[in-house]
């Protein structure tokens, strides 16, 4: 009998808990769905006692599951949201905050202070100025929360990223760690050094203090306590961190595009590779090697989806999509700045808008065209550092839309795959885990998308780019 591996991958919807054996065969999941918050305008959020609750609830259920089985699972790992943060108190564990997610703005007006800033803390954390990662919220939080400023000044004030925050708590040792993937998508995380940064504290206002200390994404973290079983949880990283990995060691001739709530497109390089317009990150970091990314990022795929659906008021707006992909509608162009306009333009405070023919079915077709058109803009930056892809590998959940997978594979002139695992998340998170096994299942399951000539798609790619150009030139 194999070993098995538990998964707990907590996502922007739910917190999901899914058992792996040493093949990558899943053997048995559960799911518990968490709210979504949005108090006021830019603000986006989650209840931290329901989001802990949410992954507790998932965890048990799935060990649960196994039965007698349970005794043959070996290790776990953790997978969270980059970018969304969490204050606790340092002795009893109690939240002194919301979870601000990675799609928050609040602090977009904020950060314009340190605009001068922009090429040393791009420089030194491979991101830009952007409110979507954890110093501005974190500053936030010590501005503005009585709980937060009590605990400071007794001090026994925790901020860290969420996965330091679920490691506190779900571990019998509550350790205090921070990971590379998820303390990298602070803008206090020293790429170079791999530690916080002295002065990027300094800048925002910081006390290192506060912070956790920064660890490999690998090791002997603590001890889940699940129905009699002591499980070693040995693997924290980052969500779209983890989806590299989910068929094997990622190829750097492919790259790899995540698409859930956002689309996250990587490229895994040897070393980092400093753009000015995109993303440096970490991925992955154990005893043996890092491995490095480059990376864009498109703020709104599925919430672009959700926010059109709130807009207008249409419940199940997954069918009517499904119905607007294989009609022949023309398509409206929109100009998708759901949180934010992401790389490779950083814009934070664009309204969204559409132009052309106002039908639902050709305005829900210029959103899915709209996160086509923002990844084909990010693929043609990634183009000026490395060479094109030779395949792009699609999961997460809007990748099961045949109609999205086929426009990216028409626009970009580049073949689409798509493995038979969806949710990359937790299978990336099981390999880790299981310590890279060679008998992976890698890619063999997957359905191929061939480029086919649309010039159509491609004359509506170039008057959207022209528009969205003057949209942002407009707004500088």
């Amino acid at each position: 009998m194999s070993d098995l591996f538990l998964a707990i991958d907590q996502g922007g919807h739910a917190s999901r808990a899914i058992v792996f054996d040493t093949q990558g065969k899943l053997i048995t999941q559960a799911e518990q769905a968490i709210q979504t918050l949005t108090p006021r305008p830019g603000w986006v959020e989650h209840d931290a006692s329901e989001l802990l609750q949410a992954t507790h609830d998932a965890i048990d259920q799935a060990v649960a599951r196994l039965g007698p089985e349970k005794a043959r699972l070996k290790a776990a790992g953790l997978a969270t949201q980059r970018s969304s943060i969490a204050c606790w108190h340092k002795q009893t564990g109690r939240p002194l905050s919301p979870i601000p997610s990675w799609q928050d703005r609040r602090q977009a007006g904020w950060l314009q202070r340190f605009q001068d800033c922009g090429n040393l803390i791009h420089d030194t954390t491979g991101l830009f100025l952007s409110p979507h990662y954890g110093a501005g919220k974190m500053r936030w939080c010590l501005d503005n929360l009585t709980e937060v400023k009590q605990a400071q000044q007794e001090g026994q004030l925790i901020i860290g990223p969420l996965a330091s925050f679920l490691a506190w708590q779900l571990l019998e040792e509550h350790p205090l760690l921070a990971d590379p993937a998820n303390a990298s998508r602070t803008l206090l995380w020293n790429l170079q050094h791999g530690d916080w940064d002295d002065s990027l504290l300094q800048l925002f206002g910081i006390p290192k203090h506060i912070l956790p200390p920064c660890v490999a994404s690998h090791g002997r973290f603590g001890h889940l306590e699940i129905g009699g079983l002591s499980l070693p949880l040995t693997v924290i990283t980052g969500d779209q961190s983890a989806a590299l990995f989910a068929w094997g060691r990622p190829r750097p001739d492919s790259c790899y595009i995540n698409i859930g709530t956002g689309a996250f497109i990587q490229r895994v390089v040897k070393e980092a590779i400093h753009s000015k317009r995109l993303l440096t990150g970490i991925a992955y970091q154990d005893d043996e090697r890092s491995w490095f990314t480059l990376e864009g990022t498109v703020n709104g795929a599925a919430s672009a989806l959700q926010w059109y659906g709130r807009k207008y008021g249409i419940e199940a707006i997954e069918q009517r999509l499904d119905e607007a992909l294989v009609s022949n509608e023309p398509p409206g162009l929109f100009f998708n700045t759901v949180s934010g306009l992401g790389s490779p333009d950083w814009v934070s405070h664009l309204e969204p808008s559409f132009e052309g023919n106002d039908s639902n079915v050709a305005q829900l077709l210029g959103i899915v065209e709209s996160i086509v058109f923002l990844i084909q803009r990010n693929l043609e930056e990634m183009q000026r550092y490395l060479a094109s892809p030779q395949q792009i590998i699609v999961s997460g959940g809007l990748s099961n839309l045949d109609g999205l997978c086929q426009r990216i594979a028409d626009l970009t002139n580049i073949p689409v795959i798509r493995p038979q695992t969806y949710e990359a998340t937790a299978a990336g998170l099981a390999y880790l885990v299981a310590r890279q096994p060679d008998n992976w299942p890698g890619s063999n399951a997957y359905e191929r998308f061939i480029p086919e000539p649309k010039p159509g798609l491609k004359q509506r790619y170039r008057r959207w780019t022209r528009r969205l150009q003057r949209l942002v030139a407009d707004n500088a």
